[in-house]
């Protein structure tokens, strides 16, 4: 057999009776009087990826379905928000409010399902935006006295350098018109310590409600103390005691003659979603629904 000359005598051989040589167009191969010219085959020449290519995209495409998914998730937060923005932070809220209201919590819910417990994201102070508590629906329903007020209503964690719990405060502002300052004229804050029980759940021991931050209105204080008077030592001693008025209720576990007794079981809250800018959480303890946003650091 005779094979063809050059760097390739393994692609294509002939019988020894055969002679061959190499041309510009060609091989041009002689065979027992015959001659047959065999073309040089060129087939296009494909780049084949690199690792570190094929890496660069799945990354880019990985990254833009990110992006759409966090747009999604930001618009699914929008409507919810929307949701509830007439409802009287849930006192005025209807059956279908309410029943959608469920439909876009479960929507926003599940961008955070399995996704364990951040007590780094939860640390900070969040604004009430709705709820269906009946212990909170009960405040909001006081508002419609003639008599009470009542403003803002927030909760405080307290747990950035805690992995398994820290201190909850929940506070709302409220004022009698004509007595005290309008919206914030008083601060009811109850104290509690929570515990992580499980990746989603925190359980509640109530500690403390207090009284404070008391804010008498203009009216009285002219009362008290009128301007166009001269202000005596009792005068500033019954202003100072309304202002700096503070009292404390103990809602924990007592100690008598060094036993101390047995803590009751406090509430269980499930928080169902956590980012930086939304908390949403169902009591089960007494039930309820929760939606906060985050806002700006409380200072007493």
């Amino acid at each position: 057999m005779a094979s063809l000359p050059g760097p390739w005598p393994h692609l294509l051989s002939f019988p020894a009776c055969a002679s061959s040589r190499l041309t510009t167009s060609g091989f041009k191969v002689k065979f027992r009087g015959l001659c047959w010219k065999a073309k040089l085959l060129q087939a296009p020449i494909r780049a084949v990826p690199s690792y570190a290519n094929v890496e660069n995209q799945w990354a880019e495409r990985s990254e833009k379905l990110v992006q759409v998914e966090v747009r999604e998730l930001q618009q699914v937060k929008n409507n919810l928000l929307q949701a509830v923005s007439n409802t009287g932070r849930g006192l005025n809220a209807s059956s279908n409010q309410r029943a959608l209201i469920e439909e876009i919590m479960v929507d926003v819910e599940r961008y955070n399902a399995g996704v364990s417990l951040d007590l780094s994201l939860l640390h900070g102070t969040w604004l009430l935006q709705y709820t269906t508590a009946p212990d909170v629906i009960s405040i909001l329903q006081a508002a419609g006295l003639p008599f009470f007020q009542v403003g803002q209503i927030f909760q405080k964690f307290d747990c950035l350098e805690s992995s398994d719990g820290g201190t909850v405060l929940n506070v709302v502002r409220w004022s009698i018109p004509g007595v005290l300052q309008d919206i914030e004229g008083a601060t009811l804050t109850v104290t509690a310590g929570f515990s992580v029980v499980s990746s989603r759940n925190i359980q509640l021991h109530f500690k403390e409600a207090k009284v404070g931050e008391i804010h008498i209105g203009e009216g009285v204080e002219a009362l008290i103390a009128p301007a166009i008077l001269p202000r005596t030592f009792v005068n500033l001693q019954v202003l100072q005691f309304l202002r700096t008025l503070d009292i404390r209720v103990p809602l924990g576990t007592k100690e008598t003659s060094g036993v101390r007794k047995r803590a009751s079981v406090g509430l269980l809250y499930y928080l169902t979603y956590l980012d930086r800018d939304m908390l949403l959480g169902r009591a089960l303890g007494n039930g309820g629904e929760f939606i906060f946003s985050r806002t700006q650091a409380l200072h007493s």
